[in-house]
C-alpha cells in the first residue's frame, strides 16, 4: 500500500505522513530531505545552488542513510531545497530512488510535492494537504522560534509565497493536486484534528479499493 502525501511548504504534510506511517506500521520517506541534502552538498562545497551540473552530481551521490535531519532543517535549507528542486535534471536524478522506496514490499508513506502526480501515480491513497499562506507562516514561525531562530513573520510569509510560486511554476513536476487526490485543508485544524481527518481518508480509500 502506497500512501502519497503532497502539499506546499509548512502545510503539515510531513507531520501527518510521519503519524500515518507510525499508525500503520509503514516506512516513511520525506522526499523534501532529498532536495535539502542535495542543496547541503552544494553549500558544503562552495557551489552555487543554480549550478545544474554540480546539483545533478550531488543528487546522484545521495543515499537514504546519509541524512542528518537536524542539519537539513531550518529556513535556509528549505529555501535552498526549493531552488535545486526547480532544476529538472535534479528531479530526474532522484525519481528512481523515491520510487524504489515507495514500492518496497508492504508499501510506504511518502510525502513531497509531486508524489501523487509523478513519483507514485499508482498510489492507493493520495492526500493533498494545504492551508492558507498566513496559517502556514504562523506555523513555520513557531517552529523556527522553537529551534531558537530569530523570526520575522512578514519575511516568513513572503518566503512561503515565493516558494509556492516557484513550486507551482516550475517546468518539471509542478506542485498540483492529483486528479484522484483528496484535498485536506488544515488551516483551521490542530495536529490531532488533521491526523484524525487524514486517517479517515486513508480508511475510506482502503475500504473503497477492496470493494
Amino acid at each position: 500500500m502506497i500512501i502519497a502525501i503532497d502539499g506546499p511548504a509548512a502545510s503539515g504534510k510531513g507531520t501527518l505522513a510521519r503519524r500515518l506511517a507510525e499508525a500503520l506500521n509503514l516506512p516513511h520517506l520525506d522526499t523534501g530531505l532529498l532536495y535539502r541534502a542535495t542543496a547541503r552538498v552544494l553549500l558544503d562545497h562552495g557551489q552555487s545552488l543554480g549550478n545544474e551540473e554540480a546539483a545533478v552530481a550531488a543528487a546522484r551521490s545521495l543515499a537514504l542513510t546519509d541524512f542528518d535531519a537536524d542539519l537539513l532543517r531550518g529556513r535556509q535549507m528549505g529555501e535552498a531545497a526549493s531552488i535545486v528542486a526547480a532544476i529538472p535534471q535534479v528531479r530526474e536524478a532522484l525519481i528512481e530512488m523515491q520510487r524504489t522506496f515507495a514500492r518496497r514490499p508492504g508499501g510506504a508513506v511518502i510525502d513531497g510535492r509531486d508524489i501523487g502526480t509523478i513519483i507514485c501515480p499508482e498510489a492507493e491513497v493520495k492526500i493533498f494537504v494545504t492551508a492558507s499562506p498566513e496559517a502556514r507562516a504562523s506555523r513555520r514561525a513557531l517552529e523556527l522560534k522553537g529551534q531558537g531562530e530569530e523570526i520575522d513573520y512578514a519575511e516568513i510569509l513572503e518566503d512561503i509565497r515565493r516558494r509556492d510560486a516557484r513550486d507551482a511554476g516550475r517546468s518539471t513536476a509542478p506542485l498540483k493536486v492529483a486528479e484522484d487526490a483528496v484535498v485536506l485543508d488544515t488551516t483551521k485544524l490542530d495536529i490531532e484534528a488533521a491526523f484524525k481527518a487524514a486517517r479517515e481518508i486513508v480508511e475510506r480509500r482502503l475500504v473503497k479499493s477492496r470493494q
